[in-house]
């Protein structure tokens, strides 16, 4: 009877999990597809009933968003920051991450405690400190000729911002995997005469990959959806793409264009599908294997 009893508890939980799961995904999937078929509508097919299905496939919203919209040079831009900002972010915290989790020396024990203190400092807040010493810097470089400036309305610099507040959790994480490795494998590279640099390099980065690949989703993500930072220090006309896509929404709604502005959606959303289709497999596979162990 108790072994009946357990069964049917066991049962209604793996049901309800199930139910809950299912309703996350129609959640989730209803207004993506939902986004996907509006931007290929007609302008007037809003008018109607909002979930009839398109009566053909309208290419010109994309057209338009990409070119009145200048959605185009927004989505460069935002592919520019986030492969610098990604790129300037694996050159510091691969070798700091591997370093911190596998050597010990003076101070070592201070730098991991201030890297994960990092992670609990929300960005959003430090955002007006980074522009008011962006702005003075500025203010030095045109006082002594320099008539633009350099570091307000910069890309380069804004994509070292992402990576800078991207450091503390991609240490985090690496250096998790990092602990989890045998020493075996460095002491195996040292006798075959590898030095620090080539045992990283040939040895602990091939074999943190799938961490690597976690990392690398992440802040992509993180990246290409950030808004505050972008909007703060972008002052010129450069835009990131969502930063673009918020004034394509406050542009269409008063124009009453809908198609072009879930075209413009629709841009912002592909490519981080994309890109999570392709490496589904390796980011949960990076997932498990993160985490500290002390």
């Amino acid at each position: 009877m108790k072994k009946e009893k357990g069964m049917g508890v066991k049962s209604l939980y793996r049901l309800f999990v199930y139910v809950v799961l299912l309703a996350l995904a129609i959640s989730i999937i209803i207004p993506v597809a939902w986004v996907f078929m509006a931007s290929i509508k007609e302008n007037s097919e809003f008018y109607g009933n909002p979930w009839t299905v398109p009566k053909g496939f309208y290419f010109q919203n994309f057209i338009d968003a990409f070119e009145k919209a200048n959605m185009g040079q927004y989505m460069l831009n935002s592919v520019l920051v986030t492969a610098l900002g990604i790129i300037i972010l694996l050159i510091v915290a691969l070798p700091a991450s591997y370093v911190l989790a596998r050597y010990r020396f003076r101070f070592s024990k201070l730098f991991n405690v201030m890297f994960m203190a990092g992670i609990f400092i929300n960005v959003n807040y430090i955002v007006v400190p980074i522009f008011l010493m962006l702005v003075d810097a500025d203010s030095f470089l045109r006082k002594i000729g320099m008539k633009d400036g350099f570091f307000l309305d910069n890309l380069f610099v804004l994509a070292l911002v992402y990576a800078a507040t991207a450091l503390p959790f991609t240490i985090y994480l690496l250096s998790g995997f990092f602990i989890t490795i045998p020493k075996d494998y460095e002491e195996a590279a040292h006798v075959d005469g590898a030095g620090y640099f080539r045992t990283m390099i040939q040895i602990m980065m091939p074999m943190a990959l799938p961490s690597i690949i976690t990392v690398i989703l992440f802040n992509f993500l993180a990246f290409w959806n950030e808004y505050i930072i972008a909007m703060t220090l972008m002052t010129g006309p450069s835009k990131t793409l969502p930063v673009g896509l918020m004034q394509l929404t406050q542009a269409q709604r008063a124009a009453a264009n809908y198609g072009q502005l879930y075209a413009g959606l629709v841009i912002v959303m592909l490519p981080t599908l994309i890109l999570y289709i392709m490496v589904q497999k390796k980011l949960t596979q990076g997932m498990s294997l993160g985490g500290l162990k002390g």
